[in-house]
């Protein structure tokens, strides 16, 4: 494949602009805030970099799309893929970030950081004993790349992790892995369910009052993607209990509407969608690389499966 003439955009592009052309001095880049695109920047380009399709995205004269973030459905969901143009999407150390902030949260719950917080204030002295992390049930909805590096890094605390997937099919080092639909006996007896899907057709909203129904007190972290949640299901669960606490990185419309009730319920921790963030030298890094590969032929570890979506 030839790529020639290669649009960039998205928060990165003035970063981008002074580190790419220098190591591809053979390429013509244009760099262009979103909102400024227009029909004769993808007129001109047979690539495309950016987070998501922006301004008047089309696919037209398109031969490459690169996904600056590790995620793709901003490209594939609800439209039509074109099947001679290639898509990639930027791997880095998303696993890494994605378990470290899981783990953040599962031992600041274990810790008692929120009751201490507050007992401090009281000036009150009552000591509580911690919960012990790997006596926790853990159940990850996706058994993928981040999914395994999720339960990698939980295992180091003596946690079984439970995967939860498409397939059902035994992966390392889940201690056991299941499909969604049998997965109502681990949900019953889960601490904590940690949720780090794709968003497809078939996990759209996969996260429902049915699910939600199963769990009984237990807390719930969303870092795959927030389509994934009935938003209003999970409202519901948190004032039934079947949630006790939610810790939210992303959510259907981002940002999140003024008027979610999300922002204000009590037992809701909202991120603004930083769990795993594309930094300049890694996407510089994967977009080079990516090239590369293409002008070589050699594999592409990044390739997106665009019938599975993801």
């Amino acid at each position: 494949m030839n790529i020639q003439r290669i649009l960039v955009t998205g928060r990165l592009y003035a970063e981008l602009a002074a580190l790419l052309p220098n190591k591809r001095p053979d390429k013509e880049f244009r760099f262009v805030a979103e909102e400024e695109l227009t029909a004769n920047d993808f007129a001109w380009a047979d690539a495309y970099v950016g987070f998501r399709p922006a301004g008047p995205f089309s696919l037209a004269n398109l031969r490459w799309v690169h996904s600056l973030g590790a995620g793709v459905d901003a490209f594939l969901w609800k439209r039509e893929w074109k099947k001679n143009v290639l898509l990639t999407r930027t791997i880095g150390s998303f696993g890494e970030q994605i378990a470290e902030y899981c783990l953040s949260y599962l031992l600041r719950d274990a810790q008692c950081h929120d009751v201490y917080a507050w007992y401090q204030e009281q000036r009150q002295w009552k000591p509580l004993a911690p919960k012990r992390l790997g006596e926790q049930r853990i159940v990850i909805y996706g058994t993928g790349k981040i999914g395994r590096r999720i339960a990698e890094t939980l295992r180091l605390f003596g946690v079984s992790p439970i995967g939860v997937s498409r397939s059902g099919r035994d992966t390392p080092p889940f201690s056991a892995v299941c499909r969604h639909e049998e997965a109502g006996e681990a949900l019953a007896c889960a601490d904590w369910v940690i949720a780090a899907l794709p968003l497809t057709e078939e996990t759209h909203h996969l996260f429902d009052e049915t699910f939600f129904a199963c769990l009984h007190n237990a807390g719930f972290i969303n870092v795959g993607r927030g389509a994934t949640v009935d938003e209003t299901a999970l409202v519901g669960a948190l004032e039934n209990r079947n949630v006790r606490l939610a810790v939210l990185d992303v959510f259907e419309e981002e940002p999140l509407p003024p008027h979610s009730p999300l922002w204000v319920h009590p037992n809701v921790i909202i991120t603004p969608h930083i769990a795993a963030l594309t930094s300049v030298d890694a996407a510089a890094h994967s977009v080079l690389d990516t090239l590369r590969r293409i002008e070589t032929g050699e594999p592409l570890a990044n390739a997106v499966d665009v019938s599975r979506r993801y």
